[in-house]
Formats: structure tokens, sequence, C-alpha cells
């Protein structure tokens, strides 16, 4: 008996250290900004592999990958941080007067975009340069790597059954799934690689069906059905970028340059009835884009967060610093508005990025994670 109990004490006691070891290392895995390599990762139309897989498609699209544009070895200095924005206007039941945003997370490159709420009061966002998926924790600052090897992701999504994915911008774009297995979800359209559409791909917004919604620069809206199936819906959506579910998953946003368009979502997740749903007033160019509990849109604008009523009514612009380009619902009960700035030299070693957090009075939509 006693041999027995020995055993088991000291199989507790292996356990324990087990434990604490793997606790351990969880905690250690929690680390600052510059700790992290901002990558070296390169969208579609900066790599020089892409001239081959274009050469492959029936149709050769016409993209500003053409273009001699790739990371340069210049711009390596340290940028001017965005000049603080006015603090912000009352809109009622959206924000108090008076907010002003703070920063909660900065590091180089383009390395924080699409971002959406995760559990504990963390943050999920796709790192562009350094082609993982960060889960962060504003409340501290620090971070982990969640998802690695992603080409180049530069969106993250997860829909209501909370399957997540992450949409990739290097040659060979595609949906991947991470969740609930990691697989390829959708990367063709046509019978050919989605990178023989053109233009780049933005964002992703994931629905209860199992489809994800995606927008392309240069070329407009696309969904990809449960069986990863892609269609493009729409007229001329050619600023397509910010794209986002209501609540109810009735009706789609997508930011088309100064204005948002809105689609009514059928059964089968295809879109019809397009029409202009509002107009940007605080910045010129809408971008990522969240919703609340009662419905109301918010758009990053390049300079500020402007919201809107589910009718498509201007509600009033949250400032923001220059270079905002998309914003999501956070915190442990959803009513922190984060927003994901840009600055410094595109695609140059001076580029920098910073996630901004400013307390809000509206709540974020609670069946979803964005």
């Amino acid at each position: 008996m006693f041999r027995e109990l020995g055993e088991l004490t000291m199989k507790s006691t292996l356990a324990l250290a087990v434990l604490v070891g793997c606790s351990a290392a969880a905690a250690s895995a929690q680390s600052p900004s510059s700790a992290f390599n901002r990558g070296t990762g390169l969208q579609a139309w900066q790599s020089p592999d892409l001239a081959a897989s274009l050469a492959k498609c029936t149709t050769r699209p016409n993209v500003r990958s053409l273009e001699t544009i790739r990371r340069t070895d210049g711009d390596t200095q340290e940028p001017p941080a965005p000049a603080t924005p006015a603090p912000s206007s009352a809109i009622p039941g959206v924000i108090a007067a008076g907010q002003a945003w703070n920063v909660v997370w900065q590091w180089q490159g383009n390395n924080a975009d699409g971002p959406i709420a995760a559990n504990d009061g963390k943050l999920l966002f796709a790192n562009n340069d350094a082609s993982n998926v960060m889960e962060m924790d504003p409340a501290t600052g620090l971070a982990r790597i969640a998802y690695d090897d992603v080409n180049t992701g530069g969106a993250v999504s997860r829909s209501k059954n909370g399957a997540l994915f992450v949409l990739s911008r290097g040659v060979g774009a595609g949906v991947i799934q991470l969740e609930p297995q990691r697989k390829m979800f959708a990367n063709t359209f046509k019978g050919e690689p989605l990178d023989c559409v053109g233009g780049t791909p933005n964002d992703i917004s994931a629905d209860a069906r199992g489809g994800v919604y995606i927008s392309v620069s240069g070329v407009g809206v696309f969904y990809a059905n449960p069986q990863g199936v892609i269609s493009q819906y729409g007229t001329a959506v050619t600023g397509a970028n910010g794209i986002i579910l209501s609540p109810d998953e009735r009706t789609l946003y997508v930011t088309n340059g100064p204005v948002v368009v809105a689609f009514d979502v059928q059964a089968d997740g295809s879109l019809t009835n397009q029409r202009d749903f509002g107009k940007l007033q605080g910045g010129t160019g809408g971008d990522g884009s969240a919703v609340d509990t009662e419905g109301r849109l918010y758009v990053a604008t390049g300079r500020s967060v402007d919201v809107f009523s589910p009718k498509g009514e201007f509600l009033g612009s949250i400032p923001a610093p220059q270079g905002t380009h998309g914003t999501a619902f956070g915190g442990r009960d959803k009513k922190t508005l984060y927003g994901i700035v840009f600055y410094g030299g595109w695609g140059t070693p001076s580029a920098r990025n910073r996630v901004i957090a400013i307390p809000a009075l509206a709540q974020g939509y609670t069946g979803r994670a964005k």
C-alpha cells in the first residue's frame, strides 16, 4: 500500500511538474513586440515569382504586380509618429465626448492587419510581413504567435460556429482555414489560381453556413461557399476593401472607395440587391470595418472611424491617427474599439504599424468574434 501511495505521489509530482513546465512555457511565449521578427513576406504583386504564376492564367490580369514595385533597402530611418487626433466628440450611444486613443501594440512592418476579438479580452490579427497570426493581450502589450506560415496573411475572421480563417496575400493567394483543422479552404476561381483574378486580396468575413466573403482590391467581391467554390458578385466594386456581415448576416457591407456598398445575403450565401449604403465623411477611402450589438457599422477611413446606423444614416466620425486602416471591437466586455494604424514607407524597412484603443459606449456584436 505504501509503495502504491509512493508511486501515486511520484506520478502526481511528475504531473504537477509537467503542468508547471507547460504553464511556464506558455507564459514565456508571451513577449513584447520587439521580440518578434518583422519578417520578409511579400504580397503577390511584390513578388518576382508572380510573373511565372500569371503566365499560366487563361487571361493574364492587368495588375500592379507588373510594375517594378518591390521592397527596397531605402527609408531605413524611424518614421515620425502619426499626429495625435483631436479627442472624440460625443456620438449618442457610441462614444462619449473627450475620449482619446492610446497605443497598445507597435512594431515594424505591415504587421497588424485584419484584427478580431479573441478570448479573455485579447485580439487576433494577421501579420502581413511576418506571415503569421498573432494573439495579443492589450492589457499587457504582450503577444504570442498563434499560427505561423500563412503566406503573407492579411486578415482574420472567425464564424459564429467558431471556424477560424486567414486570407493569404502571397503568390498562391487564398483562404486558409486554421480551426477546427488547418487546410487550404479556397484558392481557385473558375478552375484557375485566385492570383489570376488580379488585384490584391484584402479582407474576409466568415459566415455561419461555412462560407467566407472576400474583398479583392481592383477587382471586386467574392464568396467561397462551404465547399470552397468561389463566385464573384456585384458590379463596379473595384475599390472593394473592408468587408463585414451584419449581426444577423442578412446584409454584407463592403467599402468601395469613398462609399460603403451593401448587398442582401441569400440563403445559399449568394448576393443580390447591390446598393450604396453610406458615404464616408471623416476620410476619403474605406477599409476594415466592424459592427456593434445595435447593428451600427464602423468603418476605418484612413483618418477616422465613421459610424453609420443600420439604415445607412451617418452618425458621426471618431477622429483617428492618419493611416488608420481597420477597426474592431474587443476587450472583456467588448466595449473597447480598436484601430490599426500604418505609417512610414509601405514595403520599406521604415514601415510601422500600431494597434490603438479607445473606450466606447457601444458594445461590439457578441454573437461573433467581429
